[in-house]
């Protein structure tokens, strides 16, 4: 099972560069600075709009309780006019108010996922330009992660949090100048609301912050070990792993669990610390408004506005907080997809790279000398000669380096030392599209995605047509077992390709290297999922396959690869032996042991 998921950190600190996260994040709206403007000026707009109509509605008030005064004590009455015109006006505020908020709202929603739209495109290029190593020390669903949640968690920021930002701080400068423009005593007073909070806040935060950044990492983890286990749940279930994998699952998921919830309960303390201390400076202002008002220094409608001032100056303040927490959980995000953006990739490809004109087959390895980690060389001193349309077959026991080789040809990796060519020209001087084209290969894992099986060998060459598709078919002896399956070619193979038999996939991905016709062929153990009979109609299309083709033949029962024109003899990365099949047994050294100790199970068997 899993330990713990490579390509993460286990720390719980926050967004290590909060500043040159946001700047880099910033960059990505840089291209959006027209739609910005106008979602800042229609965002300032519709606040002020909202900020003006409890002043406006004061007057109303005021006049009101006027009129009512005047009709207890007979001198007049209520001037429905005026209150008509000031409702009227307010309605129009409003209205203005509501009309700016949804076009700013519908601007930012567009920006947001245009940002959303590139950074996950950034992040799917980003990955067909890794290192085929990165992959191989990194949990799939790590990277998954990156592109779902954390890029789901910036877009909510850019399209909710970032006008709120506008429309808090809009609203807090301006109530604040209502506030003193009414009553500069009531309004210091309520300046007490600013510090106050700023410091609850501040210790809140402080807390909370480093437990969104493990809740991120954990998102991950999790995700990570899901995707691992549904993707292997046959084995898991196999081998009786389900006990471990829960419990694995477990262990994640309560580190999840237990940072989830500090972050959103100390997040979520945020608002009613606010509440407490707006209700304080609410019952301090209603008081002394009355005081005010008995003093004959404030009008009763003036109260009214100032109160509903307090109101909206607190909420605000309580909104930017919660703002500046959730920017911390999004500086969070983005320094991971950021951190994913700037790992480093495949060496660039020649900037004046050979053509690929009449390739010929002709291979070479020179004195190569290889390790997955520098300090730890598997391929020692390879040297090998393979003339054009050669068969060779590479054998030796398991960890001497077969498969390596392959990766090493196919340039999924640089050589550390030594040189590889193709026809006289060192691999390096292909593009790597170029130099991959040249091969078909089958593996001996088949890989086959999400899609019919007319597709999956159209892989091989995008632009065959359904005549050459069937042909390649016919040659792999696909075509007859096709007929046999629901809707035939058109059967949609599912996620793990599990509605078909591995035999049968190994036999869709052999039509697929048929189809490409390719001037160098890899097999790799291809035929050894098929029962013994097809392996005999398998080898017999490829033979045909391999004539006039150099081909590399992963071996590991010898029986399968007796016709090879050279067979490479591999142990601890070197080459121990070469020849023909006759002429390796007649030498009675290493290739004849592993030959004959093959021999043997199979007769004990």
């Amino acid at each position: 099972m899993l330990g713990h998921p490579g390509g993460m950190s286990q720390g719980t600190e926050k967004a290590r560069d909060f500043k040159g996260t946001m700047k880099k994040l910033f960059k990505y709206l840089s291209p959006y600075k027209i739609s910005m403007i106008i979602v800042f000026i229609f965002a300032v707009a519709s606040t002020i709009f909202t900020i003006v109509g409890p002043k406006i509605l004061g007057k109303a008030t005021t006049k009101l309780f006027e009129g009512v005064m005047n009709k207890i004590s007979g001198n007049g009455t209520i001037d429905f006019d005026y209150i008509e015109r000031i409702i009227l006006i307010l309605l129009c505020f409003y209205l203005l108010s509501l009309l700016f908020g949804y076009i700013q709202g519908w601007v930012m929603s567009g920006v947001s996922m245009k940002v959303t739209y590139k950074l996950r495109k950034d992040i799917f290029d980003k990955i067909h330009r890794m290192p085929l190593g990165y992959f191989e020390s990194t949990n799939q669903g790590e990277v998954l992660s990156r592109i779902t949640n954390d890029v789901d968690t910036i877009s909510q920021t850019l399209n909710q949090s970032l006008t709120q930002i506008i429309t808090s701080i809009t609203t807090v400068i301006g109530v604040l100048i209502m506030m003193f423009s009414i009553n500069w005593i009531m309004a210091l007073v309520a300046l007490l609301t600013v510090p106050i909070s700023m410091l609850m806040i501040m210790g809140i935060m402080k807390y909370s912050q480093r437990y969104f950044k493990e809740q991120q990492d954990y998102l991950g983890h999790v995700n990570g070990h899901v995707e691992e286990m549904f993707g292997g749940h046959f084995i898991v279930r196999a081998f009786n792993g389900e006990k471990k994998s829960i419990d694995h699952f477990n262990k994640l998921n309560n580190r999840l669990y237990n940072s989830t919830w500090k972050s959103q309960f100390l997040s979520g303390l945020i608002m009613p610390v606010m509440n407490i201390v707006g209700n304080i400076i609410y019952v301090i202002e209603c008081i002394l408004g009355g005081w005010l008002a008995i003093k004959k220094t404030i009008e009763v409608g003036d109260i009214q506005a100032f109160i509903q001032y307090i109101r909206s100056f607190t909420m605000p303040i309580s909104q930017i907080a919660n703002i500046s927490n959730i920017l911390q959980q999004t500086a969070a995000c983005a320094e991971r997809v950021f951190e994913f953006l700037a790992e480093e990739e495949e060496i660039p490809d020649t900037s004046v790279p050979v053509k690929l004109d009449n390739i010929h087959g002709n291979v070479e390895f020179k004195h190569v000398r290889f390790g997955y980690n520098p300090d730890k060389i598997i391929i020692n001193d390879f040297s090998a000669y393979i003339k054009p349309g050669q068969k060779v077959a590479i054998v030796g026991p398991t960890g001497a380096g077969k498969t390596t080789i392959v990766k090493l040809l196919m340039r999924f990796y640089d050589v550390n030392e030594g040189e590889i060519l193709i026809d006289g020209h060192n691999i390096k001087e292909y593009t790597r599209s170029d130099l991959r084209s040249i091969f078909g290969m089958v593996l001996q894992d088949a890989w086959l995605s999400n899609s019919s099986i007319m597709d999956n060998i159209r892989y091989g060459r995008l632009n065959a047509t359904e005549k050459e598709v069937i042909a390649a078919a016919k040659a792999a002896y696909v075509d007859n077992f096709v007929h046999t399956l629901p809707a035939g070619y058109n059967m949609v193979l599912n996620e793990e390709a599990s509605n078909v038999s591995q035999g049968q996939k190994q036999l869709i991905t052999i039509a697929r290297a048929i189809l490409k016709d390719p001037k160098i062929l890899i097999l790799d153990e291809a035929t050894s999922s098929v029962d013994t009979r097809t392996e005999v109609l398998i080898q017999k299309a490829m033979d045909n396959l391999m004539k006039n083709r150099t081909s590399f033949i992963i071996a590991h029962r010898l029986s399968t690869i007796q016709n090879a024109d050279l067979i490479l003899v591999m142990n601890h990365g070197d080459i121990v032996e070469q020849g023909t099949h006759k002429e390796l047994l007649a030498k009675g050294g290493f290739y004849a042991n592993l030959y004959n100790s093959q021999f043997e199970e199979a007769l004990v068997s």
